[in-house]
């Protein structure tokens, strides 16, 4: 391993609090808490004809991990021929502040028609980042540094899922662990100690597939959901042990887009093929919890987007097999409000009342959407195909990623503000 550094990073360790997360921050696969939502005041609702304004842009390497954003620094990671690596790079200026590569190969039968970088997000806690590349090997690293702290190959070390479009959960912080999906006969869920990496706790049957867990709370207490191979199902994070489960079988054991918990105890699934989506009710008994199936859609189905909640509908992006469409639908009842064209398979994030969509083609929309209308505000061409990663959003900067490349962009009112004054003037 070899770790690339070009001056030292200076920064305070802020603490991940996984109930309670550091405002303007984006620490985890989802970002602060797990929803795809944040506050982010002042955006412009109208972008130039060339699109948003670009701070900067970085090649990257091959791969699909999210960026996290923590003080003046982001992360993620990306392939360079044999090797991953994770990153740390300016959140100013998109210069690499370390590097940290390690060799990877991909394993026979990988499809490679997607290529062979990493798809999992980083988490980050405290002084410490927490990474799972594309052949499942894990790694701890020192966050100023970059420094190999501890690590682990979950597809050798526990004959973990071999999925055959690489490993892509991202690892899940909880108390004084880090959870990671594994897949297999006795150790389909693992639980490492963060600071030694040593295994707290393994359990469970479960094939892997390629979703994220999520942790909820059902009547006061904290569930960790995880979308496996032919089921979703609930676990204690503290042990490991199975509250409930419930089967969601395709064809290509392809779940992948992280369930959604809303506070009437609905759970919203959704995966590829003949599956489409569910609406499963949870209730408690005593100690135990019960899963219901409430409703199920079959022309709802999301591949490898994301999907996000709001008051009672569930708004998300399908494509792949057929045009992209943007879907509403009600939680409660899996109907369907509407399914409208304008993008092609996208991934999206929430900021105050609008949804930022990022299309596969590298298309950028803001849109305004509610169950009675789908409003594109403003788009513009701003990545290459294959861009498939959720984008990233603190304050008004935007980062985005397509296959090979980074961007930041300022998504802020007031420098589109600026540049009107400053031509009037100049008139």
């Amino acid at each position: 391993m070899t770790a690339k550094r070009s001056f030292p990073i200076g920064f305070l360790a802020i603490v991940l609090m996984v109930t309670s997360p550091a405002l303007g921050q984006w620490e985890q696969f989802g970002g602060p808490q797990q929803d795809f939502k944040v506050k982010s005041g002042g955006l412009a609702s109208e972008w130039p004809d060339e699109g948003p304004k670009q701070l900067w842009s970085r090649e990257l390497g091959e791969g699909y991990s999210g960026i996290l954003v923590d003080e003046d620094v982001l992360y993620t990671m990306g392939r360079e021929g044999e090797e991953e690596f994770v990153i740390a790079v300016s959140a100013a200026d998109g210069k690499t502040l370390w590097q940290q590569n390690y060799k990877s190969p991909t394993k026979d039968g990988h499809v490679k028609e997607f290529g062979e970088g990493p798809r999992g997000t980083p988490a980050i806690d405290g002084d410490r980042i927490y990474s799972i590349g594309v052949s499942g090997k894990m790694h701890c690293l020192d966050r100023e540094s970059g420094k190999v702290l501890w690590s682990h190959d979950l597809w050798e070390e526990y004959e973990g899922t071999f999925l055959n479009h690489g490993y892509s959960s991202s690892p899940f912080i909880y108390g004084d662990t880090v959870i990671a999906l594994v897949g297999g006969k006795g150790h389909a869920v693992v639980a490492f100690d963060k600071k030694s990496g040593k295994e707290v706790w393994k359990g469970l049957d479960f094939a892997n597939s390629y979703s994220t867990p999520k942790l909820i709370k059902v009547d006061g207490e904290n569930h960790l959901i995880c979308f496996m191979a032919s089921e979703v199902i609930s676990i204690n994070p503290r042990d490991g042990t199975l509250f409930w489960s419930f089967e969601h079988k395709n064809r290509w054991g392809q779940n992948i887009c992280q369930p959604i918990y809303g506070d009437d105890d609905m759970v919203f699934i959704t995966s590829v093929d003949t599956a489409g989506s569910k609406g499963l009710k949870l209730t408690r008994k005593g100690e135990k919890f019960d899963v219901e199936e409430v409703w199920s859609n079959r022309k709802v189905a999301v591949h490898h987007s994301n999907a996000i909640r709001v008051d009672d509908y569930v708004y998300t992006s399908s494509g792949g097999q057929g045009p992209g469409l943007f879907f509403a639908v009600n939680a409660k009842t899996g109907d369907m409000a509407y399914r409208k064209r304008g993008f092609s398979k996208a991934t999206l994030l929430m900021a105050d009342d609008k949804f930022i969509l990022l299309d596969e083609d590298g298309k950028l929309g803001l849109v305004r959407a509610t169950p009675e209308k789908f409003e594109i505000l403003t788009q513009a061409k701003v990545l290459e195909r294959v861009s498939w990663t959720v984008p990233t959003l603190v304050g008004t900067k935007l980062y985005l990623r397509d296959k090979t490349k980074m961007i930041a962009l300022e998504l802020g009112s007031k420098a589109y503000a600026s540049a009107e004054s400053g031509e009037k003037s100049a008139s």
